[in-house]
């Protein structure tokens, strides 16, 4: 597999929705990641890895709030609620949701 942030947001543009499913191996569920305006996520059942592409703005992560910029790793352990706010409109992201359903044991 080989994607870049320009042909994943090709992809994202032809399709109806703020989020993609680009590649799966296994557990493994690659996706490109861009909301407009409000981030409406909730809590997902398996732990979630974001690696940010373009944009800057401000990560909850449970009780955590971050601000983040291209290139950051943000990780979600499954069920924690999670959104990204006060980001600008160039924002998007990979993101990679892995293991089972509930989260790997820490």
């Amino acid at each position: 597999m080989h994607q870049t942030p320009t042909e994943a947001l090709k992809a994202l543009s032809q399709h109806d929705g703020p989020f993609k499913v680009l590649f799966e191996h296994g557990s493994l569920q690659v996706e490109i990641y861009q909301p407009e305006k409000v981030d409406l996520q909730t809590p997902h059942t398996r732990d979630e890895l974001y690696v940010v592409i373009s944009g800057t703005g401000e990560f909850i992560n449970g009780p955590e709030r971050h601000a983040f910029a291209p290139g950051d790793v943000l990780f979600v352990p499954a069920g924690v609620d999670h959104r990204f706010v006060d980001f600008t409109e160039d924002f998007a992201t990979w993101v990679f949701f892995y293991g089972p359903e509930g989260g790997e044991a820490s």
